[in-house]
């Protein structure tokens, strides 16, 4: 497999790269790990040691005992080489996460005051960085001219996610991704440029898609509902749908959000990301949203039920009661709100059973312009799995889409969306 620089600045959001590399480890590639002084406040040199097996260097000064090997290599022997020349030299791609505002100024100017830095400027393979900081700061113009700077040099910049910061109670863009959507990136990148899909709102002619001009909210995945420290009540919703109805409306132009509940996923390129955790925080960012935009797509399952949390960690009990309450109603909510020509879909997993006459009820009940029905008793189809079986159920018909691919699902959800869009407008 590949042998991965990662180059850790100072920032909260550090611990998120011992995850990065705990993933690319398990997936075979070698790592190896340079720190800034400042990132060592935020996480121990000891803790990435501990996982990729390999000495991790914050100084150009310092002597690399594994002479810029990668795990699973030797170094040269009787020879002592340049540490910073020699791993970006060995490396197939350089990610630095988070890479600070600092380290980015720094990174544009060509600065070389680091481990991290001099190796970056020696760097000739793929390099790549994800701004990590709050939204301020990253909307400053200074901050915008460094990373343009950064891309016109061929670096690849890894936008960050929209959503809680580590500020209590601001929330923005400036989040690091999650290590998933890092890896993913990073294995792209080692595929080569053409790899990696250019944002997929731009046809290859340079002409706009079909849906040129729309804008598309997307949820996914499934709420979690905190009962104390460590516990939750959620469900098994993977978000896979939802990621691919984001990147099918991505592709006919449509400019889209993705607010992700709890989704490992990558987002599709070109597509705006939010993550969120709870019911309320979907809704939140739903509802802040939806007066702008011309279609909603509730892939995301939240959970039905929340508790009050106990501070803490329950221990362990041979019985213990909770006070379920009903969380909000999203989607009956946004649907009465809704104004002239926006679409709402909805959908609805049952269990067997009259599941298109729950559906259809459903239907009526939230106000939807259409449910999107899967039948989770079949076990080979939903959540986790790659595959699916829908019924579209609108007002005047229902539609059954077989069994398929998720991605051909969602062109197959989107096409009677399209229709409903079209019938609208001629009503109007």
């Amino acid at each position: 497999m590949a042998r991965l620089l990662l180059g850790v600045s100072g920032g909260i959001a550090a611990y998120k790269s011992l995850e990065f590399a705990r993933l690319a480890t398990l997936a075979g590639h070698g790592v190896r790990v340079l720190m800034t002084e400042n990132a060592g406040r935020f996480v121990g040199a000891a803790s990435f040691e501990g996982i990729v097996g390999a000495p991790v260097l914050t100084s150009e000064f310092e002597r690399d005992p594994m002479r810029g090997a990668f795990p699973g290599e030797s170094g040269q022997a009787g020879h002592d080489p340049i540490g910073h020349l020699e791993l970006a030299a060995n490396c197939d791609a350089f990610l630095v996460a988070p890479a600070s505002a600092n380290t980015i100024a720094k990174l544009a100017g060509g600065f070389a005051d680091s481990m991290l830095a001099t190796s970056f400027l020696a760097c000739t393979s793929p390099r790549l960085l994800a701004p990590a900081m709050n939204d301020r700061m990253y909307a400053d113009a200074a901050t915008q001219a460094n990373l343009a700077t950064l891309r016109e040099r061929g670096v690849q910049v890894i936008e960050p996610d929209e959503g809680l910061l580590a500020s209590r109670g601001e929330r923005g863009r400036g989040r690091l991704p999650d290590p998933e959507r890092l890896l993913a990136a990073v294995e792209a990148a080692l595929s080569g440029p053409e790899a990696i899909p250019a944002p997929p709102a731009l046809l290859a002619s340079g002409e706009r898609g079909p849906w040129d001009g729309l804008r598309v909210t997307v949820t996914a995945g499934g709420t979690r509902e905190p009962i104390d420290a460590v516990r939750f009540i959620g469900n098994r919703s993977s978000g896979r749908m939802g990621m691919a109805l984001a990147a099918a409306a991505a592709k006919r132009g449509a400019e889209v959000t993705v607010i992700a509940a709890n989704v490992a996923l990558p987002a599709p390129p070109g597509v705006k990301r939010i993550d969120v955790e709870t019911t309320a925080e979907l809704a939140y960012e739903t509802v802040e949203r939806f007066e702008t935009q011309h279609v909603l797509l509730m892939a995301a399952a939240p959970a039905d039920f929340r508790t009050e949390p106990i501070t803490g960690k329950i221990k362990r009990q041979d019985s213990l009661n909770l006070n379920l309450q009903p969380t909000e109603d999203i989607l009956a909510a946004i649907a009465a709100s809704r104004g002239e020509g926006q679409i709402v879909v909805g959908f609805a997993a049952e269990h067997g059973g009259d599941a298109v006459g729950r559906a259809r009820e459903k239907l009526t009940r939230k106000g939807a312009d259409l449910i999107v029905l899967n039948d989770v008793s079949d076990p080979t189809i939903g959540f986790e799995s790659a595959e699916n079986a829908v019924t579209l159920v609108a007002a005047t018909d229902e539609v059954e889409v077989p069994k398929a691919g998720k991605d051909a699902v969602a062109e197959a959800i989107l096409d009677r969306v399209e229709r409903l869009r079209t019938a609208a407008q001629a009503n109007n």
